[in-house]
């Protein structure tokens, strides 16, 4: 039956190729590292000739407290970007689509849009020469009105509203286009019908536009928690670096696995926290899943 689906539908099967390729190569060749998680590495020795130490890196990240400390990081700047990032495109496509002057709505949507493609090395740069102790924005402003200039490298709780606020500055646009899409496929009939019934424009959003974007925001958290746990790495990275000062409020799974393999050269202690963080996330996702699926059947990824 297989060989005759092949047969029948080659050309379908040859296109495919380059995208199992690419996730082969990518995705399922590199799982053998998982092996590093369990050995001390040795860079003196082959791949597998490192010695076997079991639930050791494991058991030194748990009890150290490190595990817990980028855990409560990831999912607590995640669950953030999630929340307030598709809260705030919601109301943004609203708004928009609210708007009566055509040119105005465009301007209005490049102009949100446009930081989704100003990179996070210029992002650095940006926020380098704001907070910047001897010479920012920030503080040149502070000592011309005769205040005392804010440290705010060395100050690790001011990056957590930070990290949020440049997140969402950032890719909020880029949602607001999509909420903005399924507000634009709502059946006109709908409002039209309100409008008869005696409806205002605070009645027709409650009780059409948000209803009739349930779906949307559904599908979009559940392809968001499926990288829940991954984090933003070039945000976290490009802002913050290597400030060894701000790591309590601001260190995650990735840039802790990047500086592993970097800077202490530990790679089976990075590969126990990378393993981890894979488990975490798939385990997650797949409890959301089934959670809506029990809910809702209809708005369920599989």
């Amino acid at each position: 039956m297989l060989l005759r689906e092949i047969v029948t539908n080659r050309m379908l099967f040859l296109m495919l190729i380059p995208t199992v390729a690419f996730f082969v190569v990518n995705n399922y060749l590199p799982m053998v590292g998982i092996y590093y998680a369990f050995t001390r590495f040795d860079f003196n020795k082959s791949l597998f000739d490192s010695d076997f130490v079991g639930f050791q890196n494991f058991e030194f990240l748990w009890r150290s407290g490190i595990l817990t400390r980028l855990t409560l990081n990831t999912l607590g700047y995640n669950a953030a970007f999630i929340i307030l990032g598709n809260i705030a495109a919601i109301v943004l496509a609203v708004l928009v689509n609210e708007l009566k002057l055509k040119w105005f709505k465009k301007l209005s949507q490049s102009i949100m849009f446009l930081p989704y493609f100003i990179s996070f090395v210029i992002l650095s740069v940006i926020v380098y020469n704001i907070f910047n102790y001897e010479s920012g924005f920030l503080n040149t402003l502070l000592k011309g009105w005769n205040m005392n200039p804010v440290d705010v490298y060395s100050t690790p709780w001011v990056w957590v509203p930070l990290l949020i606020f440049f997140y969402l500055w950032k890719n909020l646009g880029y949602s607001m286009v999509i909420y903005l899409a399924a507000i634009t496929g709502i059946s006109d009939e709908y409002y039209e019908a309100a409008k008869i019934d005696g409806a205002n424009i605070f009645q027709r959003i409650r009780y059409i536009t948000i209803p009739m974007l349930k779906s949307t925001f559904v599908v979009l958290l559940l392809f968001a928690l499926g990288s829940i746990m991954k984090g933003q790495f070039d945000l976290f990275y490009q802002l913050i670096g290597n400030n060894g000062m701000l790591y309590n409020a601001t260190d995650i799974l990735d840039t802790y696995v990047y500086r592993s393999l970097k800077v202490t050269f530990d790679i089976g202690m990075a590969s126990a926290a990378g393993f981890y963080q894979s488990l975490f996330g798939f385990a997650l996702v797949m409890t959301v899943n089934a959670i809506i699926r029990k809910i809702n059947e209809d708005y369920a990824l599989f």
